[in-house]
């Protein structure tokens, strides 16, 4: 009896609709957000054509995430503002387009522009074309001069769980995922440029075990999707530009996150 029990619920766990993700781990050019544009836009075709239902890119992808005055030396705040896209600009428009003849979800990250601010945000469109997610960067490691910084942790319900985003420097802290999991997060999507490597390997695995949720970080050289023990399911293979899908089930938090004591925790709200 107790194997037939088993039996059921390991086939009814298979039977479960997973979310298909994608990845574009690509490097864009500076300043070009139009060929970046067309760049996104023949991943995400290609990523939909093999069943992707969420495309995600990396940190400033459409205009080559030009607002690091380490990566961009000599940048100017004229230069910058010039580059910025707002939301209802005519290329997110286009994005909104795409998401909605493709009926995927499209995450873009890129330059904001609200009118005298420019903010490092991330937006994800659903398959109706409305923003689903909008994020802007909260910790930024003192190297973007001209962004604002943002306030808020946004969870949004989706037909496929609960997603929270943060943007590359945000994963070095462990409270930024910490708060997207308290407030229901089962997905956790990272937009990403900085450092790569072992170190950021151990930290996604880290962020995503001890918080029991599913991490997508998307870099343009490094892809990994880490389930909600640590896991990582699918990485890219180290060869240049490169789509890279796993599929997967978000669901209830999962590990010691369940035992928290808030309460005894007053030392570090501060």
């Amino acid at each position: 009896m107790l194997l037939s029990i088993l039996s059921l619920v390991a086939i009814a766990s298979a039977a479960e609709p997973g979310l298909r993700i994608a990845g574009i781990s690509v490097t864009p050019r500076a300043w070009d957000k139009k060929a970046n544009l067309a760049t996104f836009e023949k991943y995400a075709r290609q990523a939909a054509a093999r069943g992707a239902q969420l495309i995600l890119s990396p940190e400033g992808f459409l205009e080559g995430y030009v607002g690091n005055d380490k990566k961009t030396p000599g940048l100017t705040r004229e230069q910058y503002f010039a580059v910025g896209e707002s939301l209802d600009g005519p290329l997110l428009l286009r994005v909104a387009g795409l998401a909605r003849e493709l009926e995927v979800y499209l995450g873009l990250g890129f330059a904001e522009r609200r009118g005298e601010r420019m903010y490092n945000s991330f937006i994800i469109f659903s398959p109706q074309g409305e923003v689903t997610i909008h994020y802007s960067k909260i910790h930024n490691g003192d190297d973007e001069p001209f962004n604002t910084t943002g306030v808020d942790f946004p969870v949004v319900s989706t037909p496929f769980g609960k997603w929270g985003a943060l943007i590359c420097f945000d994963r070095q802290l462990p409270e930024t995922s910490r708060i997207l999991a308290i407030k229901g997060a089962q997905l956790i999507l990272v937009p990403s440029w900085g450092s790569y490597g072992e170190m950021n390997d151990a930290m996604m695995r880290t962020r995503a075990f001890e918080n029991g949720v599913w991490v997508a970080f998307v870099h343009p050289k490094r892809c990994l999707f880490i389930d909600p023990g640590g896991k990582i399911v699918a990485r890219d293979n180290g060869q240049g530009d490169q789509l890279v899908f796993a599929t997967i089930h978000p669901a209830g938090q999962r590990g010691a996150i369940r035992s928290r004591k808030p309460e005894l925790y007053r030392d570090i709200l501060h």
